[in-house]
């Protein structure tokens, strides 16, 4: 069997944004089905951007969405920016518009991390609770999602984990605060080993401004500092990147 050391990436591409979203589709519901049949529940972690809107989207299209037992899933987030819910840079808002609302999980099953508060360590203590609370947690474990949606940015980073802050580094916690300097929001982000600990991980990446840094992250020597991304490499063989034609363009 392939170890994650050995593992290649495994990439499926897309010709456009509409098949890259239909693509994503197809994996999301079959990792759903398998975590509902196995363990009775899904557990998912979503990352905002503009790259998964057509895909939430789809996952209510009467058309084309799983039919699923919405009351077994569980909605976290990856991170979310320090905004309130109803706000346009909201992570949660853009999942509520577009598929949260017309689907018919629990609003107990949709754990929300609280931008707006205005404290950001209040928040981070709240959302590491909640994850003790649905994982049923002990001193030193960390939750397993079944399934962690990822977008990856120009500069190499996913979730909130930017190169050199301390949150990249922090392996001490479940969610940490992620405090910008260059006029941008701060953020709450899950950390390293959460996001490690996923028993499936799709990074979804578009657009030719993605094709340098896709090139450089699947052929360069791993560096988490310079692109955090690469903290993933240990579980490299349980991520699916769903890429499409301009992000793929220098592979």
């Amino acid at each position: 069997m392939e170890t994650a050391k050995e593992a290649k990436p495994r990439i499926v591409q897309a010709d456009d944004a509409e098949q890259l979203a239909h693509r994503a589709l197809e994996v999301f519901t079959r990792h759903a089905r398998n975590a509902l049949r196995e363990r009775d529940r899904f557990c998912m972690a979503l990352s905002g951007g503009h790259t998964p809107e057509r895909f939430f989207e789809l996952l209510c299209d009467p058309a084309c969405g799983p039919e699923l037992a919405w009351d077994r899933v569980h909605v976290f987030w990856v991170d979310e920016r320090c905004v309130p819910p109803d706000a346009e840079a909201s992570n949660y808002g853009l999942a509520l518009h577009t598929f949260l609302s017309k689907v018919a999980i629990p609003e107990m099953n949709v754990h929300r991390i609280a931008g707006e508060s205005a404290c950001l360590e209040d928040a981070v203590a709240a959302y590491e609770q909640a994850l003790r609370s649905v994982f049923e947690l002990g001193a030193g474990q960390v939750p397993e999602f079944d399934l962690m949606v990822l977008g990856m940015c120009p500069d190499g980073h996913v979730g909130s984990l930017y190169p050199n802050t301390y949150a990249l580094i922090d392996n001490a916690d479940l969610v940490s605060a992620v405090y910008l300097m260059d006029g941008d929001y701060n953020r709450i982000t899950l950390t390293s080993p959460v996001l490690r600990a996923a028993r499936q991980v799709m990074i979804l990446v578009a657009g030719a401004e993605k094709a340098p840094i896709l090139r450089e992250v699947l052929y360069s020597e791993p560096d988490e500092i310079r692109y955090p991304v690469h903290v993933l490499w240990p579980i490299l063989d349980r991520i699916t990147w769903v890429v499409d034609a301009q992000a793929a363009r220098l592979l």
